[in-house]
């Protein structure tokens, strides 16, 4: 079978992945989707997508060997299963986030591909990128993005971002924090973010406010 479809189960039955795997497979399975990754020819993605497949079905072969896939396997779409792909499984592994699939995985990779800062580049300007306040994303291989928006002259944050960022606990939900302040917002008429150092940023926290307490 296709290994990055059956990558893409694996991501798919994350629970079961995740609690059937011991420490050391675990490891070679990182190491082997951190190769899917970074290479940069085909031939060497696909050995690793494989080495990666054999990793699964040596450790969980109720569920990847030969009798597990043909329980599943008329669910699988070219690379695709379910709407999940073998970049997921990658996410779930290295990243250490949950933001996958066919609802949120293009939630993602859309947060993602707004304009951030990188810790490094925050530091240097004399900024905390750590701050609790301050919303921040596991791109590719765990590495932190700051969404830019949150800063108004180089590392200087908004206060409105602090204190909404506060008040939608982006500290224990970050991209569900970036993707409030990164979406069309019905009631304001455009994205909140959008709204920083104008004259409708004061609502902002009302708003944000009335999201929490309606939960």
């Amino acid at each position: 079978m296709n290994p990055y479809a059956v990558l893409a189960a694996a991501a798919a039955r994350w629970e079961r992945v995740a609690d059937g795997l011991d420490g050391p497979r675990r490891e070679r399975l990182a190491e082997h989707l951190a190769t899917v990754r970074r290479a940069t020819d085909e031939q060497g993605r696909a050995t690793a997508a494989q080495a990666a497949v054999h990793v699964l079905r040596e450790g969980l072969p109720d569920e990847f060997g030969t009798e597990g896939e043909a329980r599943w396997a008329a669910d699988v779409l070219d690379d695709a299963y379910l709407g999940f792909h073998a970049e997921d499984l990658a996410v779930l592994l290295l990243d250490g986030h949950r933001m996958v699939g066919p609802v949120l995985g293009p939630v993602r990779e859309r947060l993602l591909a707004a304009p951030a800062l990188n810790a490094d580049t925050v530091l240097r300007r004399g900024g905390d990128p750590y701050a609790r306040e301050l919303i921040r994303l596991r791109g590719a291989g765990g590495v932190l993005r700051l969404p830019r928006f949150q800063f108004s002259e180089g590392t200087l944050p908004w206060m409105a971002v602090l204190e909404v960022n506060r008040l939608l606990e982006a500290d224990r939900d970050p991209w569900g924090a970036a993707d409030w302040w990164l979406s069309a917002n019905a009631w304001l008429g455009a994205a909140p973010a959008e709204l920083l150092g104008g004259p409708m940023e004061h609502q902002l926290a009302d708003l944000a406010g009335f999201l929490m307490e309606g939960e």
